[in-house]
């Protein structure tokens, strides 16, 4: 598959500019309802598809569905992905106005890992061939955990990130608004905002590890793996904000994800040295084992209405008064005399 530079710089240039008008068009927070996350939803899907139908008429149907199998591939994962975020925010009682921001810095994050490992899979595979057989056993033993372990989920008072973040850089007890580090009687002190987007990074950093090898899987082009990632995690945002209430009613998805996983596993390790598997089948068998956990989920849980994850009682953090906020000092500013703050940073 013979791709222009000019064509690299053309794809990154329209994610730059879906960025920026995506962070103008939440530039004032707010809380995201239903009905604005599903247009932005479709909005990203269909940007997603486009791309695909591009890619297809240039480059020809094998490609084509190469792409739109790691598309599908990637933006199931990525479900998995939003269940996770919504545990966080749930434990940490983000305010729903300020959830935008942090997933807009997360989804920056994810690109940039993403294209690091996506850099790093295609050198190993490019040089050390036998590095398939150690993503393919990686695959169908992640696979294998998640079955078993499909009713366990994330539990952020645990968290190492979280308890290191604390330890090591002063932070406030207190949410002031969309603030991610603020100056407080001399001293610059991270917000409970900005642990919450490190957790949030490193828990992408986790996923990265299972869906950057599942979709060398289908397809050893590195253009097609970055774009199918890409336009995967652009959506992601509006995917939280229309999914998040509804995750009690997915109860299959995660046996779902994990066959797919399995599936795509044994796919690398026969067409190492046995047998390739054709993308057609490929795909088919990924959209139907989506398909049919989704499908199976609804059933299951038919009658079921959106329903927020249950806050703790005693939340670690809070929202700070007025009369904090107003008490904050230019973050650039110069470093004035400590004084006694009303709300002690902690570690």
């Amino acid at each position: 598959m013979d791709v222009p530079l000019w064509v690299w710089a053309a794809v990154l240039a329209f994610i730059v500019v879906m960025l920026a008008m995506d962070l103008f068009a939440h530039r004032h927070a707010h809380v995201i309802g239903v009905r604005e996350a599903a247009a932005w939803s479709a909005v990203w899907v269909a940007f997603g598809v486009a791309f695909g139908a591009i890619v297809w008429s240039v480059w020809g149907p094998e490609f084509g569905q190469q792409y739109f199998a790691g598309y599908l591939i990637e933006k199931s994962l990525a479900v998995d992905n939003v269940f996770v975020w919504a545990i966080i925010f749930s434990y940490f009682a983000v305010p729903r106005e300020y959830q935008h921001r942090v997933l807009f810095l997360g989804v920056l994050g994810a690109l940039v890992f993403r294209g690091a490992f996506i850099a790093a899979g295609a050198v190993l595979i490019q040089n050390f061939a036998w590095v398939l057989y150690v993503f393919a056993a990686f695959l169908l033993y992640t696979g294998y955990r998640m079955i078993r372990q499909r009713n366990e989920h994330l539990d952020p008072e645990k968290s190492a990130v979280l308890r290191a973040f604390r330890r090591l850089v002063p932070m406030t007890e207190a949410y002031h608004g969309q603030k991610l580090l603020v100056r407080r009687g001399g001293m610059l002190l991270a917000t409970p905002l900005l642990a919450v987007l490190v957790l949030v990074e490193v828990t992408d950093v986790v996923f990265a590890v299972d869906s950057i090898p599942a979709i060398f899987a289908v397809t050893d082009e590195v253009f097609l793996v970055f774009t199918a990632n890409a336009f995967a995690v652009l959506g992601l945002r509006a995917m939280y904000f229309l999914l998040a209430d509804l995750i009690h009613r997915f109860i299959y998805l995660k046996i779902g994800l994990a066959l797919v996983l399995i599936w795509v596993g044994i796919k690398m390790m026969l067409k190492i040295d046995i047998f390739y598997i054709p993308t057609t089948l490929s795909l088919a068998v990924v959209a139907t084992i989506i398909t049919v956990s989704v499908v199976a989920s609804l059933r299951a849980t038919r009658g079921q209405g959106r329903r927020a994850l249950p806050a703790p009682t005693n939340g670690p953090f809070r929202v700070a008064t007025e009369a904090e906020n107003a008490a904050l000092e230019p973050v650039l500013g110069s470093r004035g005399a400590p004084s006694t703050p009303s709300d002690p940073p902690t570690r």
